[in-house]
């Protein structure tokens, strides 16, 4: 696979099972630890609650995720767009997009994050590539999956 991204995201009290979840969607190792691990509950009285981690995912994906203390779901940030291949994207802090060369490549991932998933725009054939989609898994990490193609203007 060729598949290649990187995802840091924050969360409050789901980092745990944010990367079990993208385990379970991209296999490979995740290394989950909390900030007691290290020594520092005197700075963070509940060190031993909070947890951070990476997965090394087998496709290339590697997802960083670590709760953050307080109230809510992941942190909100202000949404910026950009054009890419004719269409605007809208970048969030919590905005990951795969890429692979081919359909078959892209759709286990998109079947994987779509249980659950709202559906931003559906994975298929879209004027600029074989195929393409937008969506936002159970844990508001938005996500574009597309296939890499020549832009054809």
């Amino acid at each position: 696979m060729s598949l290649s991204a990187v995802a840091h995201l924050n969360f409050t009290g789901q980092a745990r099972a944010a990367l079990e979840f993208y385990r379970s969607v991209f296999g490979g190792q995740a290394t989950i630890v909390t900030y007691g691990d290290f020594g520092m509950p005197a700075e963070l009285p509940d060190a031993g609650k909070v947890v951070f981690g990476q997965l090394t995912a087998d496709n290339g994906v590697s997802v960083m995720a670590y709760d953050v203390p307080g109230t809510g779901g992941p942190a909100p940030s202000a949404p910026t767009t950009r054009r890419e291949n004719g269409t605007t994207v809208t970048e969030e802090k919590f905005f990951l997009s795969v890429r692979g060369a081919t359909v078959d490549e892209v759709s286990p991932v998109w079947k994987g994050l779509a249980d659950g998933a709202t559906v931003i725009e559906e994975f298929g054939p879209a004027p600029w590539a074989p195929a393409f989609g937008m969506l936002t898994d159970r844990f508001g990490v938005t996500w574009i999956i597309d296939v890499a193609a020549e832009y054809q203007g």
